[in-house]
């Protein structure tokens, strides 16, 4: 179902419904760590965090990266290591990164103080249009949008709208939609109660909770009984498969790790020695430079998916105790405190360093 005719007047928001999404919002906003002081530094760490994250598997993480880096200098001058432990099991590693760089762009040339205003929020690396708004609206109290996935089937919905959710073209007429109602006395406020709704109430799986929304008797899906018809999306093409092979190796109470290439998929990352299928069965010695005796076991432990935006990785895990250890420049060789506390491993990989806490 599209809709690519919808009428430029229909594609318009009315302020009058305003005063009823804010009353909702006294009255049901989630307490949350980041809105309890929204300065601009802890609203842009959670909204940075929150992208393709729920919010009950942010929180703590939110916490402990704030008492770690509890503000723009700290992170700024943590060691990237340290930062990606610190994102360990949040994914999109490159967020962490990117949050490192702005704050090191703020601290040379904008003397420590994050940007207090749209278009400076703008210029710091990682940030694009929504978290600018948020950041700009909750913790500053400018009026402008914060248009996210959640606003967006919102809007559709209210507007029984069918244009394509992933199109640029549907972005820019949505804020621009929602920028024209923004009460100019409480934008933090009305932004984050628009992705409250569509969090909590204007569902994205399943039913929406209408009976609970403020603006159900507005809202033209519902009045039309048409809500799990919106928002439209293009079907995406079928993700491609990889089969990998992934090892856990053991010599004296250490276990192997290496990291992976600076470019590509969780890059700079640390991996149990991982391999296309297509180079190995479970002849694990013709992997490793032929380090392995051939006697040894290798014992399959069981296997894991990972799934990224146009690639999903099927493995399977094995685990081999070696008689001696491997001679190879790209292993490094930890202990499961050190891999705990030290070394950023994906989540990708849980299903391994579950196998290996348990043991």
């Amino acid at each position: 179902m599209t809709n690519s005719n919808t009428h430029t007047d229909e594609k318009k928001l009315d302020s009058s419904i305003v005063p009823a999404l804010l009353n909702w919002y006294d009255h049901n906003a989630r307490i949350l760590p980041w809105r309890s002081e929204p300065s601009p530094y802890r609203v842009w760490i959670s909204e940075i965090m929150l992208q393709q994250t729920r919010v009950e598997a942010v929180k703590p993480y939110y916490d402990r990266f704030m008492e770690a880096l509890p503000d723009v200098k700290a992170l700024a001058e943590v060691e990237e290591e340290k930062l990606l432990k610190l994102w360990e099991g949040l994914g999109y590693y490159n967020r962490a990164r990117n949050l490192k760089r702005a704050a090191e762009t703020v601290m040379e040339e904008f003397g420590g103080k994050i940007p207090e205003n749209y278009e400076g929020l703008l210029s710091l690396k990682g940030i694009g249009e929504y978290t600018a708004g948020a950041i700009a609206s909750i913790a500053l109290k400018i009026p402008v949008p914060a248009v996210d996935g959640n606003v967006m089937r919102v809007v559709a919905r209210l507007l029984a709208c069918g244009d394509d959710v992933l199109k640029v073209s549907t972005k820019r007429w949505m804020t621009k939609a929602v920028a024209s109602i923004i009460p100019k006395e409480r934008p933090g406020d009305f932004n984050q109660a628009l992705m409250e709704l569509g969090a909590v109430v204007c569902l994205p799986n399943g039913a929406p909770l209408c009976e609970k929304c403020p603006w159900d008797t507005v809202c033209k899906a519902h009045y039309q009984d048409r809500e799990q018809e919106f928002p439209y999306k293009q079907p995406k093409k079928s993700r491609k498969i990889q089969k990998k092979a992934v090892y856990l190796l053991e010599y004296e109470n250490r276990f192997a790790l290496r990291k992976r290439p600076e470019s590509g998929l969780l890059a700079g990352l640390w991996e149990f020695p991982t391999f296309d299928c297509g180079q190995q069965g479970d002849n694990v010695d013709k992997i490793l430079d032929n380090s392995v005796e051939s006697s040894e076991n290798v014992d399959k432990i069981g296997t894991g998916k990972h799934i990224f935006s146009h690639i999903e990785w099927h493995m399977t895990g094995y685990y081999i105790l070696l008689q001696k250890k491997l001679k190879s420049d790209s292993l490094i060789w930890v202990t499961k405190e050190e891999l705990e506390q030290e070394y950023a491993v994906p989540s990708a990989f849980a299903f391994m360093k579950d196998f290996l806490y348990k043991q």
